[in-house]
């Protein structure tokens, strides 16, 4: 077809039009996010945590150089300096339970379960967190022995690495919602760190977004042969195991066996990471943690709280909880020659664009409802989020769909019909979308109405 000078001028124009339409899908201060994470600012932070020795949670608390008390010291230091630079942005603090064997059979002495905690105030909604955390602990062979050096420097220095390294970068930024840096000990004993600081955001009624919790994102060669530095897992919880009865069996009828609040979060995760980082390959795995094994943010989960456990796709098992040593030619230890900084670098980046992206978003819609029995079109109604947004967007999926596929952003209302889409073949979920285009969680109904 040939087009005249006036409709070639129009055509152009349309290009244009959406070109910047598509532009403003995305936000460069993400691309900036990503490039500003530093290879050599993990590495320099995991050599420091695995030159402690040992971070068993039961070590020396005295010493400056060995063991936990040395970890966690240092710890609040770097957050401490990195708010020094950001006009005091962070408020850091330690937050402590005590523990005695009592409590669990992995407890050889009673002992301070100490976690360290950094907080970006958000300037909109400042009781509203999203968290990054991290464990400081580390474990030999024995998880009783607290003397033998375990320097643990994938598991989890590269967590807890990459923690500090997001406060550094995203500590340079303004958000609408609060950030959580987190160090958390008291892991390889029963999840003791992360119990009370869930417990303790209950107590101080934080809105928890949702906990990313990092363990272990530095290793690309696993025990079985494989090398990949660009795969990682996303470990979610289908429904909350805080869910009523009434709420089970709701399921039955209407569906929602794998739409929970924290699979939600693992979705929004892995939708942000194939936008802005398409190089990586997010591998969302239905199941709260691996196989029979758990993860500091199960404890958020036993509470209510959205969260996931993000980590590298292929595990060395020979460097995870062993003593350092050489049998038969092959090399155990937890050390760090066994990480890949770079790797590292982008797992870090994962979080800190997911962090600020749901930092910059505004709250969920609460009360999302759905309608639509025995009628060719399904209607949704919710509750307006408070504040200044852009309006909401409506998405659905077959419901053998891992991934959200449509969606339609509607305005701000609170209730749209979406013709001619049959309630029977799809699952749906509504999000809030703020004026700078970011998104909240997609939110599954909770309730019906015709």
């Amino acid at each position: 077809m040939k087009l005249s000078p006036g409709n070639f001028l129009t055509f152009l124009t349309i290009i244009f039009l959406s070109a910047g339409l598509n532009a403003q899908n995305t936000d460069s201060r993400l691309y900036e996010i990503i490039e500003k994470v530093s290879a050599d600012s993990i590495e320099h932070d995991i050599r420091k945590l695995a030159g402690f020795g040992t971070r068993n949670t039961f070590s020396d608390t005295v010493s400056d150089t060995r063991g936990i008390g040395a970890a966690r010291r240092w710890i609040k230091s770097e957050f401490d300096q990195i708010s020094s630079k950001c006009d005091n942005c962070l408020d850091v603090f330690y937050q402590k339970d005590f523990v005695t064997p009592a409590d669990g059979e992995r407890i050889p002495k009673e002992a301070w379960v100490v976690n360290v905690i950094a907080i970006q105030k958000g300037s909109r909604y400042p009781n509203r967190y999203v968290i990054m955390s991290g464990d400081i602990d580390s474990r030999a062979s024995n998880t009783m022995d607290f003397t033998t050096d375990a320097p643990g420097a994938n598991d989890n220095a590269s967590g807890m690495a990459g923690t500090i390294e997001a406060a550094r970068v995203l500590s340079k930024y303004d958000f609408e919602s609060s950030i959580i840096y987190v160090g958390l000990s008291g892991e390889e004993q029963g999840l003791f760190g992360g119990k009370g600081l869930a417990e303790y955001a209950k107590k101080n009624n934080w809105e928890i977004i949702g906990i990313l919790n990092n363990d272990m994102i530095g290793n690309i060669e696993g025990v079985d042969g494989v090398i990949d530095n660009r795969s990682f897992r996303i470990f979610s919880e289908p429904v909350p195991p805080t869910e009523t009865e009434q709420e089970r069996n709701m399921r039955r009828f209407y569906g929602g066996e794998v739409d929970g609040i924290s699979r939600q979060l693992a979705r929004y995760i892995h939708k942000n990471v194939k936008t802005y980082m398409p190089e990586m390959n997010p591998m969302m795995i239905y199941r709260l943690d691996r196989f029979g094994r758990g993860g500091h943010h199960r404890p958020f989960n036993d509470l209510g709280f959205a969260g996931v456990r993000i980590m590298e796709a292929h595990e060395n098992y020979n460097r995870q909880h062993q003593d350092i040593r050489t049998e038969n030619g092959i090399e155990y230890g937890d050390v760090v020659e066994g990480v890949n900084f770079n790797y590292a670098k982008k797992l870090t980046a994962v979080n800190a664009i997911n962090l600020a992206s749901l930092a910059w978003a505004p709250p969920a819609p609460a009360k999302v409802e759905i309608g639509g029995i025995v009628e060719p079109s399904t209607k949704l109604r919710w509750q307006p989020v408070k504040g200044e947004i852009a309006g909401y967007k409506i998405y659905w999926r077959d419901t053998t769909a891992p991934q959200w596929q449509h969606s339609r952003f509607v305005g701000d209302v609170t209730e749209f019909t979406l013709e001619g889409v049959v309630i029977d073949n799809y699952l749906f979920g509504v999000a809030a979308v703020g004026k700078n285009g970011h998104e909240s969680l997609v939110v599954f109904p909770s309730g019906t109405f015709r």
